[in-house]
This record gives structure tokens, C-alpha cells and sequence, in this order.
């Protein structure tokens, strides 16, 4: 049975401010766990429905009622389990990067995580003003994708200002992708939403590349972010055969 206290602790982390203070965060529903129980993440504690046949003293067996209670979603998936927040790792440059400026939807955070892991993008750099990576709602659209990219908080105005290869930015404005001979290595930087890439990092893009619009209106004004970084992350995949 849960006490007051761990309904109190768990439900907190569901907030940056907590989970930052105590260096954890909350993952949810079996697919989730398991990926991350069988990365190096380490496990802080796991509240289930039903047992995962680890470290008893690790597991809480608890009731539907009671995981309702924790859970950040509307029909939670038989676990909830709390994580230790890893170290941010060096990021390598000899590699494709994919950096987001000032994306704020947990969603789309969350897909492009996935995609970087589908396409094999192993360095995700975020500037300080994109949402946590550690948010529940992102850590469930990464389906475990988070445990095997290297994701890296930092002003990327700083970080861009040290690398020594091709920034690339995606704007309206932009080349045509489809025309580009693409490289292995690079930055591909992706913008806010609503506002693209910020003035403070457009400085430091070396080349502007656009994804055409082919419908015969022509009035689409934008793609979705991370509908964007899987176009362009194939595009690069496509063009260097890696």
C-alpha cells in the first residue's frame, strides 16, 4: 500500500523544479520499463500491478486504484517506475547532430528522439529553453528511444560556436533538400514551432535547407517539427548511404 508520503514524492516529479532537485523522473507502462530496465539507466523504484521479478526491495506491489493515483496519464499501463537521470555525456563531433532550438511540445521532443534513434543519430543537442527531456509526456513518446541517444542541454549559441563543421538550418527560404549532396558529418539545427530558428543561432547556420512544397495550392505555411527532422533525417541517411 502506497503512503502519503510516496504519492506526495511520485506525483511531484511529474514537475521539472522536483525532478531536477532530486535528479529522478518517472517512466511509464511495460514497453517503457522494460527498455529502460534493460539499458544502464539506473532504477530508483518501480510501483506495479503486476511484478517485474526484480530486486524485491526495488519493487511496490500496488493496485490499479493506487497507480491511478501517480500516474501522469489518463489510463495508466500497469507500472510506473521512478529513474535515476543519467549524466549528460560528451557529444561527438565527427557525427551527425541534430540540435533543437526552443522546441517546446513534449510530443514532438519526444518523436524526434525516436526518429534520431531510428536514423541513428546517437547526439541530440537542446537549447536551455526546450522542453525537458525528462518531462513524462516525452519520456512516453520516446517509447525507450531516450536510452540510446545522448541528449545535451546547452546554449546552442555556445555550443554552434565551437564546431568545425557544416550548420545546417531548416528554413521556408531555404535549398531545396532534394538537390543537396548532404555529409556524414554535421549539425542539423531544427526551430520552435511557432517562431523556427532564433536570430541568436541563425548567425551560425552555414547552409539554409528547405523541404518544397509540391501541392498545387501551395498554401501549407509549415511542417510539423518532427514530421520536418524525419524528412531531412532521411534525406541525409538517403544522400550518404550511412
Amino acid at each position: 500500500m502506497l503512503s502519503k508520503n510516496q504519492i506526495k514524492f511520485v506525483r511531484r516529479l511529474k514537475q521539472k523544479k522536483y525532478r531536477q532537485q532530486h535528479g529522478l523522473f518517472i517512466a511509464e507502462g511495460v514497453k517503457t520499463i522494460t527498455e529502460l530496465l534493460n539499458s544502464n539507466f539506473e532504477l530508483y523504484h518501480l510501483y506495479t500491478t503486476e511484478s517485474f521479478n526484480i530486486d524485491a526491495n526495488l519493487e511496490t506491489m500496488i493496485s490499479f486504484p493506487e497507480l491511478k493515483k501517480i500516474s501522469a496519464l489518463k489510463s495508466p499501463n500497469k507500472a510506473l517506475a521512478v529513474f535515476v537521470m543519467p549524466e549528460q555525456q560528451s557529444v561527438d563531433l565527427n557525427t551527425l547532430i541534430v540540435a533543437l532550438d526552443d522546441v517546446q511540445d513534449p510530443g514532438n521532443l519526444g518523436t524526434i528522439i525516436r526518429l534520431c534513434d531510428w536514423f541513428g543519430v546517437t547526439h541530440l543537442v537542446c537549447s536551455e529553453t526546450t522542453v525537458d527531456c525528462f518531462n513524462p509526456k516525452v519520456i512516453q513518446a520516446t517509447m525507450g528511444s531516450i536510452t540510446r541517444v545522448n541528449i545535451v542541454y546547452s546554449s546552442l549559441h555556445d555550443f554552434l560556436s565551437d564546431v568545425d563543421v557544416d550548420v545546417f538550418g531548416a528554413f521556408m527560404e531555404g535549398k531545396p533538400v532534394y538537390s543537396q549532396q548532404l555529409p556524414e558529418q554535421g549539425v542539423l539545427v531544427m526551430g520552435n514551432e511557432g517562431n523556427g530558428i532564433s536570430d541568436a543561432v541563425k548567425q551560425h547556420i552555414t547552409k539554409k535547407i528547405a523541404i518544397p512544397r509540391f501541392g498545387d495550392m501551395q498554401k501549407t505555411e509549415s511542417l510539423n517539427v518532427a514530421t520536418a527532422t524525419a524528412i531531412l533525417l532521411s534525406e541525409f541517411k538517403r544522400s550518404t548511404g550511412t
